[in-house]
């Protein structure tokens, strides 16, 4: 099998929301959208993000109306006190301080605005 790309679908109550604050904050781009629906990519690479709204009649009966609760999207980045001043900058709420974990990786987390938190990681050379 060869995989060509990676999204993760994430199905949330207002996908305009959520996707203005990946394309605000960090620099995700719109590549396709309709009602209920967009995907996004980044110009870096890396995982493509696609949110549908809650009770979209794609989906399939039982996941309908459920959301992305207890999920947690991860950007593994470089200087990540820098990432965090500049977040806090441009007036993200921090919701998990930058902290760093015995096993070697710097971390900290913001939420979007339906609730969907995105942890920032650094990994610490030892």
């Amino acid at each position: 099998m060869q995989i060509t790309s990676t999204a993760v679908s994430l199905t949330v109550e207002d996908v305009t929301a959520s996707a203005a604050f990946l394309q605000r904050h960090f620099g995700y781009q719109e590549q396709m959208s309709a009602d209920g629906f967009v995907s996004l990519g980044h110009p870096d690479g890396g995982v493509n993000v696609v949110y549908l709204r809650r009770g979209l009649e794609v989906l399939p009966e039982e996941q309908r109306h459920r959301t992305a609760d207890g999920v947690a999207l991860a950007f593994v980045v470089e200087d990540i006190a820098a990432q965090e001043r500049r977040l806090r900058g441009e007036g993200v709420e921090i919701t998990l301080p930058l902290r760093e974990e015995p096993w070697g990786e710097k971390l900290f987390q913001v939420t979007d605005p339906n609730g969907v938190p995105i942890e920032l990681v650094e990994w610490v050379k030892q």
